[in-house]
């Protein structure tokens, strides 16, 4: 049997020489529980799509030089197969960079090692360097997708090169190189660029010989005129239909009216538009996964990447999924569905915190010296914390702290005692200490590495010169945090006795909860404080009073039949003796 051509012609897209139409969503595999990707692929379909579409995180894969982990989440190759099975297309957009509201852009921290001001790492461009680490990434990624191409088989219709690069720069030199090596690796179906339509970014990101797209969510015939105008042939797509939008610690949560969209979506598509629906399904960024903007002000995403898409942060359907449903069978075949109500999340009964022991206790430092103040990049410490340390040489009355930048919150203890903590979202650098005497640590957290912007690629920690009452501080030590260890170094340490939280600053607590069998959960962060949470040794992510989010979303195969163990890192303070869960999500308060 031969297979399947997909081309690109005058006005379609051609499948076997017949015009095709594209209607896809975005499903990110490293977003989703890996044993959760044919669901939400199945109620793509429901809704009436024919295609899924997935970013690549080449930092997930990439976490250290020279690795390429395609483990768990990270099996892209399942993924794409999965698609495969459920009867549908895949579109795959490697990058390299993604912007996704994810960790750097999907940008590896490594690949800005030994860089600073005078030697910078050429982002997004001909840079040696960068390039060599480009060519490798797609090199294995292409490895996996290649062979699953349309017209070997396998799911893959398109593929895109780069991502809203109009909106970063207008090199297409670069834009060249990478396209010669999609090829060069074996990339046959068609290749396209994504920009907001505007005249200015579609000509800056894009070349004549591949597809322009737009990312846009209103004003559809102006949007597409601008397509239009700047590639006079061809499909026209919106290949970001952005249907939600994400949110940031001390925001709101962003809701947009299913109407609205949908009305969006039937303009797109009445007006013979291909379209990619930006999200279908957000899903969640786990662990420390969350990316940051800064446009003058540093505001990190939240662990929920819900994006009000049409399902849910847990996979389920929501109004916008009924409204853009009705719209796409309009112009296409939608399944046969009949509408349920949606059941409340199972709550099982708060479960007693117990502590555990200090942050110290449970993970202990490792100490490196250096003669001056290091970043975590420079020792290697590429996501998380990292702790500091000096001895101060002042004297014993009060004396100020002064630091270059803090990226993006310290703790700062003196001689044992809490004395106060710089926020990078308030520009805070310095601090009065009580005395310029004494051993000075501060605990240090990455909040999200930039995604979008020229801040991408900036180190984090602590950022020199650092002065104590103008005169240079000297030698500092330093030592990442291991995280990963915590969960089950906790109960060899904890002796799970009730009573007050062991010393001072970050502590770790356990809680024990029984299920009769796996079920998604919601986890109230009410009580909390900030830090993070782990169900058994995967880590659900981050938590912050100061909201909007409120719960913590618990995959249903992260849980099992009888005894289930939450571990908590608590960095500033409990409200709370116990954990609680919701029978709904908690994604907070919104401008309406």
């Amino acid at each position: 049997m031969t297979a399947p051509i997909f081309e690109i012609g005058d006005r379609d897209f051609l499948l076997d020489g017949s015009p095709h139409r594209v209607i896809s969503g975005a499903l990110h595999y490293f977003r989703i529980h890996p044993d959760q990707w044919r669901d939400r692929i199945r109620w793509g379909r429901r809704m009436g799509l024919n295609t899924i579409e997935t970013y690549v995180a080449w930092n997930e894969h990439a976490p250290e030089e020279g690795a390429f982990d395609t483990s768990g989440r990270l099996d892209l190759a399942r993924f794409l197969r999965t698609i495969h099975e459920e009867g549908m297309h895949a579109i795959v957009r490697p990058g390299p960079y993604i912007c996704a509201e994810f960790d750097g852009g999907g940008l590896p921290a490594w690949l800005f090692r030994g860089a600073d001001e005078a030697r910078p790492v050429g982002v997004r461009s001909l840079e040696p360097q960068y390039m060599s680490a480009v060519s490798e990434y797609l090199r294995r990624v292409m490895e996996i997708v290649v062979p699953l191409q349309i017209d070997r088989g396998g799911p893959v219709v398109l593929m895109q090169v780069e991502n809203e690069y109009g909106a970063y720069g207008a090199d297409h030199d670069y834009l060249r190189a990478l396209t010669d090596l999609y090829r060069a690796c074996g990339v046959t179906v068609p290749l396209t660029t994504v920009d907001q339509p505007v005249p200015e970014m579609l000509a800056a990101g894009t070349l004549p010989e591949l597809l322009t797209t737009g990312s846009f969510g209103s004003r559809v015939p102006e949007r597409l005129a601008a397509l239009r105008a700047q590639q006079p042939s061809g499909p026209l797509m919106c290949s970001e239909f952005w249907c939600g939008w994400f949110d940031h610690w001390g925001a709101h949560h962003h809701v947009t009216d299913p109407a609205a969209s949908a009305h969006e979506l039937d303009e797109l598509l009445a007006a013979g538009a291909s379209v990619n629906i930006y999200m279908l399904h957000g899903g969640t960024n786990f662990g420390l996964t969350n990316g940051a903007n800064d446009k003058g002000v540093y505001q990190p995403t939240v662990t929920s990447y819900d994006y009000d898409a049409p399902l849910d942060e847990a996979g389920r359907p929501t109004e916008k999924f009924w409204a853009f449903r009705e719209v796409i069978s309009r112009y296409a075949p939608v399944p046969p569905l009949e509408r349920a109500s949606i059941a409340p999340f199972v709550v099982p009964e708060p479960a007693p915190l117990r502590p555990v022991g200090s942050l110290a206790d449970v993970a202990p430092a490792a100490w490196t010296r250096h003669d001056g103040l290091p970043t975590m990049d420079a020792v290697g410490i590429w996501r998380g914390f990292a702790r500091y340390r000096i001895a101060l040489p002042g004297g014993q009355g009060p004396a100020v702290l002064s630091l270059g930048e803090v990226r993006d919150r310290a703790w700062l203890f003196l001689d044992g005692a809490p004395v106060g903590f710089l926020g990078r979202e308030s520009h805070e650098r310095t601090v009065t200490l009580p005395s310029g005497r004494g051993l000075l640590e501060l605990l240090v957290e990455d909040e999200g590495r930039v995604n979008y912007g020229p801040r991408i690629g900036e180190p984090k920690g602590l950022i020199g010169p650092a002065t104590l009452d103008g005169a240079p501080l000297g030698a500092w030590e330093i030592s990442a945090v291991a995280l990963d260890a915590i969960p089950a170094a906790a109960p060899a340490i904890g002796d799970g006795a009730p009573g007050g939280v062991p010393g001072v600053g970050a502590t770790v607590w356990q809680a024990t909860f029984a299920l009769d069998g796996p079920t998604d959960l919601s986890l109230s962060t009410a009580g909390l404080g900030k830090g993070l949470v782990w169900i058994g040794d995967t880590c659900l992510g981050r938590y912050w009073r100061k909201g909007p989010q409120a719960s913590l979303y618990i995959p249903a195969p992260l849980t099992r039949a009888g005894a289930n163990t939450l571990t908590v890192l608590e960095l500033e303070t409990l409200d709370t003796d116990a954990l609680r869960f919701l029978d709904d999500l908690s994604l907070g308060h919104t401008e309406h």
